[in-house]
């Protein structure tokens, strides 16, 4: 597993690098355990993993914070459907990113060449290649992406080992008050991209709720689309899957439908709002201003989202979701029709 961690360097890819053949990663999700959101000054803050590279905000269409990319070295075998053993040296690229101050992403990817030398190369060879992990040898492409997309096993490369490390050291950061406004639970999305024959468009050939917090994601991409492109395909595919999820959770977990006709203005027992009104609010306040497929995706991955708008709908069941939302707190709105008068004396 990792075997040094550091800053990535400002050198760009040796034009000379191998061709790459796969990138992979993977994109864990939350809640930012925060009673209120971060503000643009606040989020920079939080995601300054490195002293010598500011973090990139932005606030159109919405507030975003982004960190700049750290580098955690690598010698390991990698994850093979097939069984073999590929040893690969490199680094991980690794990020963070906030969303409206409220969301909480990182994310770990690397690329992955057709071939490598048959002996490990002096370290300085790696980091002057940021996000390269080379394998010693031939790489069997096929099956080391099923094996990602698998998990590999005990020993093998895991991206997601180090998307969960990042993660768990920014939720202990000392602004974060351990207040969330409602319950969620994180998701991880795993990803794999592998080079599409020529002249071929980027393709999403399967999205994959693969178990109740894992989705898995297989992409046909050329091979010049930039890994870090890639990366922000697949975060955006996150936090609209996550949002989704948590969305469906918070509706689940309440009684629907309309109070029982009693005084107005309807109250809980304790002289509160109505428990259907106190569990909506929080979703209402924090999520629903959130999704906005897109907003970050390069132009020649944008149009992949069209298969996911196609089947199974993400943005249909969003607007399901949130016009029950909406009916939900309109129904504990209006007035009961039936009420308890007083008889005339």
């Amino acid at each position: 597993m990792p075997a040094t961690t550091g800053a990535a360097p400002g050198a760009r890819q040796d034009a000379a690098a191998p061709r790459t053949v796969l990138t992979c990663g993977e994109v864990r999700t939350c809640l930012l355990p925060a009673g209120q959101a971060l503000d643009s000054r606040a989020a920079a803050q939080l995601l300054r993993l490195r002293a010598d590279e500011r973090v990139l905000v932005s606030e159109r269409p919405n507030l975003y914070g982004r960190s700049p990319d750290t580098l955690t070295g690598v010698d390991c075998p990698l994850p093979s459907a097939n069984g073999a053993r590929v040893r690969a040296v490199g680094t991980v690229a690794a990020r963070a990113a906030l969303t409206e101050g409220r969301v909480l992403q990182t994310s770990a990817y690397f690329t992955v060449p057709a071939s490598g030398p048959d002996h490990r190369r002096p370290w300085g060879d790696y980091l002057v290649r940021p996000g390269l992990v080379e394998p010693l040898g031939k790489l069997p492409s096929d099956a080391v992406a099923a094996g990602l997309l698998d998990g590999g096993r005990h020993g093998d490369l895991d991206v997601g080992l180090i998307a969960g490390g990042l993660l768990t050291r920014l939720l202990r950061h000392p602004l974060l008050d351990q207040r969330p406004p409602l319950r969620s639970r994180q998701t991880r999305l795993r990803w794999v991209a592998l080079t599409a024959p020529a002249g071929e468009a980027p393709s999403l050939e399967r999205f994959t709720l693969a178990e109740d917090d894992l989705r898995t994601v297989r992409l046909r991409v050329p091979e010049d689309v930039p890994a870090a492109d890639l990366a922000g395909l697949c975060d955006d595919l996150a936090l609209h899957d996550w949002l989704l999820t948590t969305l469906v959770r918070v509706l689940d977990g309440i009684r629907l439908g309309p109070a029982a006709p009693g005084s107005w203005p309807r109250t809980a027992p304790d002289g509160g709002l109505p428990p259907v009104v106190r569990a909506l609010r929080p979703a209402v306040d924090h999520l629903l201003h959130l999704w906005m497929p897109r907003a970050r995706v390069s132009g020649e991955l944008a149009p992949l989202w069209e298969a996911l708008e196609e089947r199974p709908g993400f943005t249909r069941q969003w607007l399901a979701l949130v016009q029950r939302v909406r009916d939900q707190l309109t129904l504990h709105a209006i007035p009961p029709v039936h009420r308890e008068v007083e008889p005339a004396p």
